[in-house]
């Protein structure tokens, strides 16, 4: 493991981004982009279980942490990915402190947590066991979603809850539940967002957001938010391909009527 949760938290910011392709390529190749850490979509993206590992493995041949995030609250998933290798987890849909603490009751071994110990990949496959052990609980992100009306309105009370390092914001989810839907929701989802930030760094929680582009990036980072998951390996695939696909299409249309132009003047 690497001190990517002492940088968390050491009032810097952190940058990463979401990985939904389910392929070991797709990870190291987003993970070589240089981003500070990696979020692997576990629970939108077709992700198999037993995929997970070798998704983790491929960050750690960049020396790139990765983060999970996982299908829900289940604590098994919660087990499951960070025995593979990941140095945190995202909980999505945390609407309520008792969400949170189970969160952190998942991914923490006793007596800070509930976590079994097993011989998996981030232990050596049982053969470091101990050390694994000795700085497991100090290593590990626990990040938790507010994504919904109910966690809005609970969001001072899950920011406060004991071992939650990153209350972190999914505008997606959260404009649906609030109904601020599009141009005419913006102001109110803003409004919620703001509100989540802001619980965050009073309770003494990283605060962090989703971001669809580097635009946004900014404007978050005036709140106080320092933890930033930005786009996608496929938003960026799908962009990059758009992008050039047009600019191509724009040039040979361009020498098109060149050569037209030439033919009617001849």
């Amino acid at each position: 493991m690497t001190d990517f949760r002492a940088r968390c938290l050491a009032g810097g910011s952190v940058l990463g981004t979401f990985v939904s392709i389910p392929h070991p390529v797709a990870v190291e190749v987003t993970a070589s982009a240089g981003p500070d850490f990696v979020c692997i979509d576990w629970e939108h993206a077709q992700i198999a279980r037993d995929a997970i590992e070798n998704l983790v493995r491929a960050s750690d041949v960049r020396g790139v942490p990765a983060m999970v995030r996982v299908p829900g609250h289940a604590p098994e998933a919660v087990a499951a990915v960070l025995d593979a290798g990941a140095q945190g987890v995202l909980i999505p849909r945390v609407s309520t402190a008792a969400q949170a603490a189970l969160a952190v009751k998942a991914a923490r071994y006793p007596p800070v947590g509930e976590r079994g110990v097993g011989p998996g990949r981030a232990a050596g496959y049982g053969y470091r066991i101990p050390e694994y052990l000795s700085r497991a609980n100090a290593e590990t992100v626990v990040a938790v979603q507010v994504e919904t009306a109910e966690g809005l309105a609970n969001v001072d009370a899950i920011a406060a809850t004991p071992g939650v390092d990153v209350i972190f914001v999914g505008p997606g989810d959260l404009s649906v539940s609030l109904a601020a839907i599009g141009p005419a929701g913006a102001e109110r989802l803003a409004a919620a967002i703001e509100i989540i930030l802001a619980a965050a760094q009073r309770h003494g929680k990283v605060a962090g957001i989703f971001c669809p582009g580097s635009a946004e990036v900014g404007r978050w980072a005036e709140r106080g938010a320092r933890f930033f998951v930005v786009a996608s390996d496929a938003m960026f695939l799908g962009g990059a391909a758009g992008a050039t696909v047009a600019e191509a299409r724009k040039l040979t249309a361009d020498l098109g009527g060149a050569k037209g132009r030439r033919r009617k003047r001849s």
